[in-house]
């Protein structure tokens, strides 16, 4: 009972967090207001306490501009996350436009949808994260290109780095910094989270999405960590194998020592 009585107070607060925070966002997104870009950072602070999941931030995210921050990608909580502790705009796959709920907050959040079997729109697609980039926003890259299970790192496609190499002729500098991120999901109830538990956090996507919620809001306390890793400085000519190499090299690290509670 007590558990049902938490999930729907969730759901009702979350519900007049959005309502307060929609009108501003809508009004933003509307002019190209700059309140666009961090609206949102409250929302997914407010959505991260509500559903008791508590961050953990190691390391400080690049400062210098532009900035595309690459992560592992274990969950639609990782949204949550990454948004509540800095403005970014996400690379999204298409399909996601068009999921409930989720691709309403993403639109919301102006995410830049990706058509990955379209060439044809490859090229306007790169033009927009290039001018976001240069407009000074932070763009988040998942380049795993799906979920994993949350205790590792799946293969880094490096084609997905070429948003990075076709905008670094178009920023200023002609360089893009690409920052690792590692996310970690390390404890529930302020208890490590083994590789049994870990389910509880990741979503794979082969687990239906209500009964993961509703698990998500019963565990109450989820705690995960956010390392941030060294900055790789990409400029044209470039390899993006190399870059896709670094990068997964450092999240593995990081990764790795978060889920074993040791120092990155």
């Amino acid at each position: 009972m007590i558990t049902w009585l938490r999930i729907g107070f969730v759901v009702v607060s979350l519900a007049a967090v959005t309502l307060v925070l929609l009108p501003l966002q809508v009004v933003g997104l509307a002019f190209d207001l700059r309140l666009r870009r961090y609206v949102p950072r409250y929302w997914h602070r407010a959505a991260c306490r509500l559903l008791g999941i508590r961050i953990h931030v190691h390391g400080k995210s690049e400062p210098r501009r532009p900035l595309m921050l690459a992560a592992n990608h274990a969950s639609w909580k990782d949204i949550l996350v990454l948004g509540a502790i800095a403005d970014v705009a996400f690379i999204a796959k298409s399909e996601v436009a068009d999921w409930p709920v989720f691709g309403l907050l993403a639109k919301l959040q102006k995410t830049i949808f990706v058509a990955r079997e379209q060439k044809r729109q490859a090229g306007r697609q790169v033009n927009e994260i290039a001018e976001r980039m240069k407009a000074g926003e932070v763009v988040v890259l998942f380049p795993e290109g799906t979920t994993s299970d949350g205790n590792r790192v799946l293969e880094i496609k490096s084609s997905l780095f070429g948003a990075a190499a076709a905008a670094v002729p178009q920023v200023p500098g002609n360089v893009v910094h690409v920052q690792p991120v590692a996310i970690a999901y390390t404890r529930v109830h302020g208890m490590a989270m083994g590789r049994y538990h870990r389910p509880i956090a990741a979503w794979p996507g082969d687990i239906e999405l209500v009964p993961h919620l509703i698990g998500v809001l019963k565990a109450q306390a989820i705690d995960v960590d956010i390392s941030f890793g060294q900055t790789i400085e990409f400029r044209a000519g470039d390899n993006r194998k190399l870059l896709s190499a670094a990068v997964a090299a450092q999240i593995r690290r990081m990764l790795l020592a978060r889920l074993r509670g040791r120092e990155a």
